[in-house]
């Protein structure tokens, strides 16, 4: 029997992952362990692996799908095998095996109608009218007039056809031998609805094709288009050009991190009592440190040692002190934690993450800031794991490398505590009755005041201003 791929639940706090991509492609023979594919949750992309041994006979979601956890998503199996029972609900057109015939460039074959047989030997071997049905025959839309025996049509126009009701009658095919394919089907329905004539002509060409759903009442521009398969190339796209008064603005979904993001940050502000305490520490020790550090024998690993990293080592220092900043605020209690698991914000081009250094209080300079350094780049790449993500007790954030000097970081609920941090610049400080320029960093400390009082976090960060300013001889301790 085949065996269902299902969407992992990644995270207690996981409801639904996004397909980034297929590393198998279907009618390949896949093993146990093997990576499928890569999906993405609200906190990092993280590879699926198969759980079967065998050939991969359906995909039921394409990449960028938004798929809720444990939904079957795809089916593994011997070739021939019955994987219906498997299919999710909701699921229009599942890809399978037949899919990958190339409509352009495939040989007509002698059939029993004298159309081109384009099955593969596993979707041969299943009968037109068996109970497992291909994809492009299987539909739950209106099956137009079944068109002529001499008209020759590629699965694919036919599964569109079939979805969009076009009756194949009266379609003059452009491929091979008159053949009816998806490009034709798609001009056609292009000349039922209202585009503008740039989008027309990419219609018409092949290279795009009007995406499912479109309301037949709106007037669609190049805009609206999605890339269209021809022959395994895409035709390029043509650049309209545009006065500003017909610009028309770029969508773009909320989904993924952003839409996590967007949804968290809404509910930290809508369900807690959000604080923000400002102040300034003196920074001359940090940053004679890092110069020093920067010139420091190879052999000791200091030389990538960063002011934040210095301010993270500070930081864990100072909340081993203070365990009511080092809290959660759940279940109507506080939850005090005597390790410092320290969540840092990292800016990735899927959005804000946020890696955690666990037991940041008993790390050394250089392993806190090595493991710094690898939690980062694992949000950069994309490669980090959802066990580094889990466990926060309170987050960094610094912004001081963007020329910011205070904010006001968002809270990270539960956790009752985040810490912003800015650039290091110079200010005016009275020294024995004259005023002298010392460079200072700027911190920002948002408290839940639910849990924490505006004292306890002043206490806390003058305790963490001494740290930085004397960090030379905190490592000492």
């Amino acid at each position: 029997m085949a065996t269902a791929v299902v969407m992992p639940k990644l995270g207690n706090s996981v409801e639904s992952s996004i397909i980034v991509n297929w590393r198998k492609r279907l009618g390949d023979v896949v093993k146990e362990g093997e990576a499928l594919l890569e999906v993405e949750t609200d906190k990092a992309t993280v590879e699926v692996e198969s759980q079967a041994n065998g050939t991969l006979l359906a995909i039921f979601f394409e990449a960028g799908a938004d798929v809720a956890v444990m939904t079957p998503i795809a089916a593994i199996g011997q070739p021939g095998e019955d994987y219906s029972a498997l299919l999710p609900g909701g699921v229009g057109t599942p890809q399978s095996e037949a899919s990958h015939w190339d409509e352009v460039s495939a040989t007509p074959s002698a059939t029993t109608n004298g159309a081109a047989d384009v099955r593969t030997p596993f979707m041969a071997s299943i009968s037109p009218t068996s109970d497992i049905l291909p994809p492009f025959i299987a539909s739950s839309s209106p099956t137009p007039d079944t068109p002529p025996a001499d008209i020759r049509v590629s699965p694919r126009a036919r599964s569109l056809a079939t979805r969009k009701g076009v009756a194949l009658a009266g379609i003059s095919g452009t491929g091979p031998g008159g053949r009816i394919i998806e490009r034709d089907i798609q001009a056609f329905l292009a000349r039922q609805l209202k585009l503008t004539p740039v989008a027309e002509r990419m219609v018409a060409q092949g290279g795009f094709a009007i995406p499912e759903g479109v309301d037949p009442g709106k007037k669609i521009t190049t805009r609206d288009l999605v890339p269209s398969v021809v022959g395994a190339q895409y035709i390029a796209p043509l650049q309209p050009i545009t006065s500003p008064q017909t610009m028309e603005a770029t969508v773009i979904p909320m989904k993924g991190i952003r839409r996590t993001i967007a949804t968290r940050m809404l509910a930290s502000l809508q369900t807690t009592a959000q604080l923000t305490l400002n102040a300034y520490a003196d920074a001359r020790a940090l940053k004679a440190l890092r110069e020093r550090l920067k010139t420091s024998d190879e052999a000791l690993g200091l030389r990538g040692v960063t002011i934040n990293d210095l301010v993270l080592y500070a930081t864990a220092k100072a909340l081993a002190r203070f365990p009511d900043l080092n809290a959660h605020l759940k279940d109507d209690a506080i939850h005090q934690y005597p390790a410092v698991h320290l969540g840092f914000a990292v800016d990735t081009p899927r959005g804000l993450i946020v890696p955690v250094i666990k037991n940041a209080q008993v790390r050394t300079l250089r392993d806190l800031s090595a493991e710094a350094a690898r939690l980062a780049k694992a949000c950069q790449d994309g490669s980090i794991k959802p066990d580094d993500l889990d466990g926060g007790t309170f987050t960094v954030s610094n912004l001081g490398g963007l020329g910011i000097d205070t904010f006001t970081p968002v809270l990270n609920p539960p956790q009752v505590a985040i810490l912003g941090v800015g650039g290091i610049a110079l200010r005016p400080v009275e020294v024995d009755d004259d005023v002298k320029f010392i460079p200072h960093i700027p911190l920002s400390l948002t408290i839940d005041h639910r849990a924490v009082d505006g004292a306890p976090g002043a206490r806390f960060l003058q305790a963490l201003g001494r740290n930085l300013a004397n960090v030379d001889v905190l490592l000492g301790t």
